[in-house]
């Protein structure tokens, strides 16, 4: 016996789950108990620790530094002046130039290192997930949704434990200098000098 279905019910099947939307970047995958970040490897049973953090830009730092170097300049600048004062009594050709070049040389220095910090200053705090190795390396991802990374440190643990696992997300690379961020613990970057590939989904 079956029953009668109400005037205008129909069985509509639900929507195709829509396809992950792919950015342009990087791959991070777990393939064949390796770690692959763009072209950067990691044997899964190399890896000691897997975590998120919050890093900060080193803001106290940028500021001191630049006062630090405001000093400086200006302590050089005025004893090259003096010494450019006395080579001007001696040949007014040469000491005026010299005294030119001393504070255009000091106005440069100063936008630099005031630059230097306004960029510092002006950086947003990036949410990430570290991979430590019992070595020196580290590999460290960012995503503009944090609930992914907590699941990608999940998806790694698994990996670690599962050696048949496999998986793999796109994920974009951005690029930060070491010195403007904290970091939390004393960690070693890979990728070259003074900056850290960066990855976020």
């Amino acid at each position: 016996m079956t029953t009668a279905e109400p005037p205008g019910h129909f069985d509509v099947p639900p929507p195709p789950p829509t396809p992950p939307q792919l950015l342009p970047g990087i791959d991070l995958r777990v393939s064949k108990r390796l770690l692959w970040v763009s072209g950067a490897c990691y044997p899964l049973e190399n890896i000691a620790r897997v975590y998120t953090l919050t890093i900060h830009p080193r803001r106290k730092e940028a500021v001191v530094r630049f006062l630090k170097n405001a000093a400086i300049i200006a302590a050089v600048t005025i004893a090259l002046t003096i010494i450019s004062g006395l080579t001007l009594i001696a040949d007014e050709n040469v000491g005026g130039g010299l005294i030119i070049f001393v504070w255009l040389g000091a106005v440069a220095a100063a936008i630099y290192s005031f630059v230097e910090m306004m960029q510092v200053l002006s950086a947003q705090s990036h949410y990430v997930l570290a991979v430590e190795t019992s070595g020196p390396s580290q590999a460290v991802v960012t995503s503009r949704n944090p609930h992914h990374l907590n699941q990608l440190v999940g998806q790694i643990a698994h990996a670690i434990e599962n050696p048949d696992t496999e998986f793999q997300v796109k994920v974009e690379s951005i690029t930060i200098s070491p010195k403007n961020y904290y970091f939390g613990d004393n960690v070693n970057m890979y990728g070259g000098s003074g900056n850290v590939g960066m990855a976020g989904a």
